[in-house]
Order: structure tokens, then C-alpha cells, then sequence
């Protein structure tokens, strides 16, 4: 058999590769969904979860959920998995198709060095084990949208197997209540994705658009260890950050470049696993969470009322909340799998095992890649803590917004502002006003300078925290003006001029004697109150530190 020949994202160059010889227990609740009879089905497919959830609370009425997921992630490459035909999302319907694409009789595959790359940079961070010769295999199933009538996949042999993925859940009501929980990775493979069935409710016809036809995915199948919706969205959350800090895969769940496969099932405590059912195509992590735990109550409802479950494919209706029967699950001898003919095995080296000779571009070195691996979210997390002090789940927020850890570390380099200060401006103030208004952070109309300016004003106390949020609502409205600029034209700077404020402050007692009486009967409100009427008469431009030090000076005087 001839070597495996290896394309790089560029069209038209090709390589030759050198060969080589928590449980979770639920309790009865109200029937939330349809039920359903049948017989059962096959347990799921990774038999035995990895418990480490607490012990079972005696009792006849608990349930321990099991979720496995598995996660196609597309591959961030500019051209597909086995053809030269371009990547584009939101291209125009079936402009993007080769003839392998279309499965044109006579086409064959070449294999795209880039997904190879994607999928072992990805088995790394994942602490997987790379297996040096992986196989490819056809899977047998006939949509119209899989021109083909198979997918090749990476079943008998994988590219990567047993991996971990850590996550963090909040275990209690405050966020800082955090642990942290790890889910085995069973393997990572390579395969093609189908097409798009498009319904045409006008005619009453499906279109097929074969764009996506081919594009590389990444298959990572998680080991059922987790046990509820929550869990499950987190880890998920976890593997986008993941690959986007590699740039194996952009991860928008939105364009549908992460899709969920869920595996659910319930069983007694102590009992065999029950028959798992799977919900299909889940692309929000909101609507994961809402999928599994909707799944989970509806087959404890089934169960306790005398029923079986069924072992099906499902998928969620985010318009009802629920999920709905798809159709009964194939099992494995429906695929028909048989080993891809067109395909050689393909095999990986390291440094130790390079063929002496051989050309670096015509292989791909898993030591090499090993070495580019970038920081991980993990790492990136425990530095935000201990650089710059910041609470666990403030570091979490910052990387959970694309785009967000950036802005945050470009303000740090210009301002002389303590990193307490712009974390709470980042978090709070910036990104409310970008929730606010549905924006990205990219789309923001306020720069780093710009808000390292403002906090260089407030630090210095230039100007007021509440002058310096009038300043901020300027800058969004993207007048092209600098902070400072706005603090003299609106006049907001701090009133400078202590005598001016002791005459203040000495007016205001004397124009508000009742509740200069009430803050002496023991009201510590009563305070605040003068500070803003203080405020209120120098038009914010006093702070209100230097307010109330004024203000228990005259009153104890």
C-alpha cells in the first residue's frame, strides 16, 4: 500500500508522509413530558461511569443520572478534510463542492496535514495518549445529504485515546464555591461532516446544500462521568476554551462549529446502568443543560409509572423544553463499518523515532507540536489569580468572553490603576454596557486606551467614580473625544479647593439641622444623606471620601 499523502490548508501543495512498520441522585418529582413503551435497548455505549459523586442517600425513591457526550468540533483549516474545496460559512448554497465532495466515481481522498495537526495539538492538551498509526474506516448510513452513502471516520483505531478534561461547577450559592471535577476522555477521532437538508416549506421539499460536505471534524467522546445538565454545559464550556486558545477549532456553537451529542440514562443506586437514550445536534450550551436535565426527569417519570425506556435518538425543542422521539437508535452492525480502502494507515513520529533523512515537511512530528502548544485556559486562570489577586470565578468571567482576557491585559499594560479597580471596571461596567447592547467585545466603541485614561483620571482622583461612569456613557456613544477632553468640556473634575468645601459642608449642616439630629440620636444612614446634599451642591464634583471627613470634623468639632 502506498504512503498516506498529507495536504496542507493551502490548496494544491501535498506531502508524502515517510512510512513506518458524578453521580447525581434524583428524587420523585412531578411527570414533566410524554411518556413512551417499548422494549429495551443496549446500555450505553461506554458500560461502567467513573463515580465520584457522594455516596446515595438511603431511601426507594432515588435515581443516579449517567450523561456521556459526544462533541463534533469543526476544524479551523481553510480547506476540507480530504479535498481542496474552501471553508466559508455563510457561503452561497453548493458553491463550495469538489468532485470528492459530490462523490463523483473516480474521486479519491488526500488528506488535509492540517486536521492531522488540529487533532493531535488537541489529544495533548487533552493529556491523551497519541497513537502513533491510527486507521480510517467507512460508516455506513444513507441521507440524502451524504452524497457517499458512508463518513469516513476513525473507528477501529482512533488518533487519540484516554485523555482527561478538568472542569470547575459551583457546588453552592455564592460563586466562589467552586470545585473542580475532571471527565475521561475516551478517544479523539478524525471524520468528514455531511451536508445540509434544507426543508423548502413553500414547495413542500428538502434542498441539499453540500457546503459542508467534508469539512474536517474533531469527534471528542467524553466518558459518561457526568450526572446533570449543569455538569455537562461546563465541561463543554471548558473544551471550547480549550480549542480556541489551540486554534484547532473556533468553536462557535452559534454557526454550528460545536455540536453536542448527549448520552442519558438513570438507574437505582448500586443497580446495572439503565437503557440510554441520545439527544441529537445540540448546539448552545444553555440548551445542553436544559436537554439533559429535561431527559433525565422524563425518564425517571417513564420508569416510576411501569414503563421501559426505549433506546433512541432524540433531539431538544427549545420552543416547548423538552425533547422529542427522532427515531430508534441504529446500533453498531447497522453502520456496516469496514476499513477505508483509499486510505493507508496514518502514522505519526517523534523525535526518537524520525526516520534519519527525512524531510520535516513531509511528516508531522508529535514532539514539534507538543513544543507550540500555547497556554491553556486551566493555566491562564491560576495566573490572572496570583498576578493580579483576582477572585477565582473573576478569571473565569474574563476568559469566557472572546476576546475579553485580551481587553482586560491591554488596559493592565496602560494604567496605573490597581488590577482590582479594572477588574471590577471590566467586568462590571464594560461588560454590562456590551450585554446591554448584544455586542462582541471586537465591536466595542470603547478602546483600552480610552478606559485606561478614565481609570488614570480616577486614580488620581481627578474626577469622581460616579463623573467617572459620565465619562464612560460618552465614550460608548463614540463621540471620538478623549476622557479628559469630556471631564472639561461637561466640567466634572473634582473640586479641588478645600476651604471652598469646608464652607459647603458647613452650610449644608447648618441648612439641615434634623438630620444633623437624627445622625446624633445613632442613624448611621443619616450621614450618606448629607454626603449627597453635599454632592448635590457641587454638582458631583466632590468625592465623597473627602466629603464625610469634612463633615464628622465639623460635627465633632
Amino acid at each position: 500500500m502506498a504512503a498516506s499523502t498529507l495536504r496542507w490548508f493551502c490548496p494544491g501543495r501535498r506531502f508524502a508522509f515517510a512510512r513506518v512498520g458524578c453521580g447525581s441522585y434524583h428524587r420523585r418529582g412531578p411527570p414533566t413530558g410524554s411518556t413512551s413503551n417499548g422494549k429495551k435497548g443496549q446500555s450505553s455505549v461506554a458500560q461502567q461511569p467513573h463515580i465520584t459523586a457522594q455516596k446515595p442517600i438511603k431511601g426507594e425513591c432515588e435515581w443516579a443520572a449517567v450523561v456521556g457526550l459526544e462533541i463534533h468540533a469543526q476544524i479551523a483549516s481553510n480547506s476540507k478534510l480530504f479535498s481542496g474545496s474552501q471553508v466559508r460559512f455563510a457561503a452561497p448554497p453548493n458553491s463550495l463542492v469538489s468532485f470528492f465532495d459530490a462523490s463523483l466515481p473516480g474521486t479519491l481522498p488526500v488528506l488535509n496535514r492540517r486536521c492531522v495537526e488540529a487533532a493531535v495539538m488537541t489529544g495533548l492538551a487533552l493529556d491523551c495518549h497519541i497513537n502513533r498509526k491510527s486507521l480510517f474506516d467507512r460508516k455506513h448510513y444513507f441521507y440524502a445529504d451524504l452524497p457517499a452513502g458512508y463518513q469516513i471516520t476513525q473507528q477501529r483505531l482512533p488518533i487519540a485515546v484516554n485523555g482527561s478534561l478538568a472542569y470547575s461547577v459551583c457546588v453552592g450559592r455564592k460563586p466562589s464555591q467552586m470545585v473542580t471535577r475532571t471527565v475521561r476522555v475516551k478517544q479523539i477521532q478524525l471524520e468528514q461532516d455531511s451536508g445540509k437538508s434544507l426543508q423548502d416549506d413553500l414547495r413542500s421539499q428538502t434542498l441539499i446544500d453540500l457546503n459542508r460536505a467534508g469539512i474536517g471534524l474533531l469527534e471528542v467522546v467524553l466518558e459518561p462521568d457526568m450526572s446533570c445538565g449543569e455538569e455537562a454545559a461546563t465541561a463543554v464550556r471548558e473544551l471550547q476554551l480549550i480549542l480556541q486558545a489551540l486554534g484547532t477549532s473556533q468553536a462557535n456553537m452559534a454557526e454550528g462549529q460545536l455540536r453536542v451529542d448527549a448520552n442519558i440514562s438513570v438507574h437505582r443506586p448500586g443497580e446495572p446502568l439503565g437503557v440510554r437514550t441520545e439527544v441529537k445536534n445540540l448546539n448552545s450550551a444553555r440548551f445542553l443543560a436544559k436537554a439533559i436535565d429535561y431527559e433525565i426527569q422524563r425518564q425517571i417519570n417513564e420508569l416510576e409509572n411501569g414503563g421501559e425506556i426505549l433506546n433512541e435518538t432524540r433531539s431538544f425543542d427549545y420552543k416547548l423544553g423538552c425533547t422529542v422521539p427522532m427515531r430508534d437508535k441504529e446500533g453498531k452492525q447497522d453502520y456496516r463499518f469496514m476499513p477505508e480502502p483509499n486510505l493507508p494507515p496514518l502514522l505519526l513520529y517523534d523525535s526518537g523515532s524520525l526516520p534519519s533523512g527525512a524531510d520535516p515537511q513531509q511528516v508531522i512530528n508529535v514532539d514539534q507540536l507538543r513544543a507550540r502548544l500555547p497556554e491553556l485556559p486551566h493555566v491562564t486562570r491560576e495566573r490572572l489569580v496570583q498576578e493580579y489577586g483576582m477572585l477565582p470565578q473573576h478569571s473565569c468571567a474574563l476568559l469566557n468572553e472572546v476576546g475579553l482576557l485580551e481587553f482586560f491585559q491591554h488596559v493592565i499594560k496602560e494604567t496605573r490603576a490597581e488590577p482590582k479597580k479594572v477588574t471590577s471596571w471590566v467586568l462590571n461596567t464594560f461588560l454590562g454596557f456590551l450585554k446591554q447592547q448584544n455586542l462582541a467585545v471586537s465591536e466595542s466603541p470603547v478602546t483600552p486606551s480610552a478606559l485606561a485614561e478614565l481609570l488614570d483620571l480616577l486614580d488620581r482622583k481627578a474626577i469622581s467614580s460616579s463623573a467617572a461612569k459620565q465619562v464612560f456613557e460618552e465614550l460608548w456613544r463614540n463621540e471620538g473625544k478623549t476622557p479628559a477632553q469630556i471631564v472639561a468640556e461637561k466640567k466634572l473634575e473634582l473640586l479641588q479647593d478645600p476651604e471652598a468645601l469646608e464652607r459647603l459642608c458647613s452650610s449644608t449642616l447648618e441648612a439641615h439641622p434634623d438630620v444633623v439630629m437624627d445622625l446624633k440620636k445613632g442613624n448611621p444612614r443619616a450621614i450618606n444623606k448629607l454626603i449627597g446634599l453635599v454632592r448635590k451642591a457641587t454638582l458631583g464634583r466632590a468625592d465623597p471620601t473627602a466629603i464625610k471627613e469634612v463633615l464628622e470634623r465639623q460635627l465633632s468639632s
